[in-house]
This record gives structure tokens, sequence and C-alpha cells, in this order.
């Protein structure tokens, strides 16, 4: 059974910082893309980051490029994703997600096919004061 499991959430100041991570377990990390998706309230679900599982390759929404870090540590099934410079705008519920190669990337850019993505975690809520 894949399961996908999110710590680290919290509440943190405008300019601070967060790592997420993200515990894998139940699939083969090299055949999937770990990807995190956050959602703030009224709003849609957005792609933040994805981390292919076979040759680390990486992707980054815009608005988190540069301030966003995404890694993982296939020894103990991790995914992390290292928040800096957090924006009020970057307040949302994040999920790790895990979708199979090659459609997990490509469902990262296609508008709308992020939903598609196979297996998803309960989410971490991020709230970044002003």
């Amino acid at each position: 059974e894949v399961q996908l499991v999110e710590s680290g959430g919290g509440l943190v100041q405008a300019g601070g910082s967060l790592r997420l991570s993200c515990a894998a377990s139940g699939f083969t990390f090299d055949d999937y893309v770990i990807a995190w998706f956050r959602q703030a309230p009224g709003k849609e679900r957005e792609g933040v980051s994805y981390i292919s599982g076979n040759d680390g390759s990486t992707y980054y929404a815009d608005s988190v490029k540069g301030r966003f870090t995404i890694s993982s540590d296939k020894v103990k099934n991790m995914v992390y994703l290292q928040m800096h410079g957090l924006k009020a705008e970057d307040t949302a519920v994040y999920y790790c997600a895990a979708d199979r190669l090659p459609q997990g990337i490509i469902r990262m850019v296609v508008p709308g096919a992020s939903l598609q993505y196979e297996h998803w975690g309960q989410g971490t809520q991020v709230t970044v004061s002003p």
C-alpha cells in the first residue's frame, strides 16, 4: 500500500523558513515523481515542485523559484521541501503526491492535469504571518 505522510508544517513569520518532510512507502522510488502541491483557502490546488525519483531532476513553480528547494533521500525514502523567504501568500495546506514516471512530470506542467496524480498525502498546514 502506497503511503505518503507529510510533516513539518506550522506557523512562521514572513521571511522565515520551514522544512516540510514527506515519508514515502509502498512503491519503488526510482519509478515515480514525488511532488509538492499546495492549496490556499478559496484557491485551486497549485503545483509547487517535483523531484524525479530516477535522475533527481527537479521543477519549481515560478512563484517559489529561488526560495524553495526540493530534495530526496532514497535510503530513507524521504522527500523534503526547504522553504526560505516565506511570504503570506505561501500560506496553504501543502500536500505530498506521487505519480509514475513519466506522466507525473507531464501532469505537473499541463494545466489541470496535476489532480490526476496517483497518490496523495493528507496535507500539512503552513501559515505565514505578515
